[in-house]
């Protein structure tokens, strides 16, 4: 039994990837003709939307949202979250309201197809490069003044320690929240990583629970209160994972 469930886990996998790049071809007319104008991002992303939420529903995947505050219409903020899985960016879009643009790994750049999109249109680091991270602060800059929002990944990575319950929050997220006075979004994922993680023969469907905190503040902080905010975030995140395990 345990061996027809590592085969049936090995091939769902398999469905995932050629749904990636299935949904992304049937939509590339749309997604080609929202990246030719950076003022078209919000097109772009709202058929991000329909390929996040297709995949989900494709693969078995029922998402569950709760919201202790609700996002205001046209107001950019700093979506900060855990992360686990691949199915943290597809959850991100899934629940986002407001346009955001995300600040990932440059990597990702090469996956066939879907590197196509993400480059043209998320904002790349190389976080070993102190030019690219000073890129994209200037980058950063350019898509709040469109008026929309950021969503960084605080942990720098999915930790290479799978047992790690949450790692540590590097400094850009906070610090680009508090020269824009975004405020922060504290979202918890609970189940990304035991529906999807990256060992390809463990996951399966199922529910995926998601909460979006309290929004916390940065009007009137300077790059003083940076660590304060950032070790308020990940506590917020770091609780709410500790009462689901």
């Amino acid at each position: 039994m345990e061996i027809l469930n590592k085969i049936f886990t090995a091939i769902w996998k398999v469905w995932f990837y050629f749904l990636m790049l299935v949904v992304i071809l049937i939509l590339s007319p749309l997604l080609i003709i929202s990246i030719l104008k950076e003022t078209w991002y919000g097109v772009f992303f709202r058929l991000a939307q329909i390929w996040a939420r297709t995949i989900m529903l494709l693969m078995g995947f029922v998402p569950l949202i709760k919201r202790e505050e609700k996002f205001v219409r046209n107001k950019s903020y700093m979506l900060v979250s855990n992360h686990t899985s691949m199915l943290d960016i597809l959850l991100m879009l899934h629940l986002a309201k407001n346009p955001f643009v995300f600040v990932g790994k440059a990597e990702l750049a090469k996956i066939p197809l879907f590197g196509f999109f993400y480059k043209r249109t998320c904002i790349l680091v190389d976080r070993g490069n102190a030019r690219s991270r000073k890129a994209v602060f200037d980058q950063a800059q350019r898509r709040l003044n469109q008026g929309f929002s950021i969503c960084i990944f605080p942990e720098g990575g999915v930790p290479d320690d799978t047992s790690l319950i949450l790692d540590s929050f590097k400094d850009g997220a906070f610090r680009l929240a508090i020269d824009h006075q975004l405020p922060i979004v504290p979202i918890t994922f609970y189940d990304n990583k035991k529906r999807f993680p990256y060992s390809f023969l463990e996951g399966g469907p199922g529910k995926l629970r998601a909460r979006v905190h309290t929004f916390i503040p940065t009007a009137g902080m300077s790059q003083v209160n940076k660590m304060e905010l950032r070790e308020e975030t990940r506590k917020v995140i770091l609780t709410a994972l500790e009462k689901h395990v």
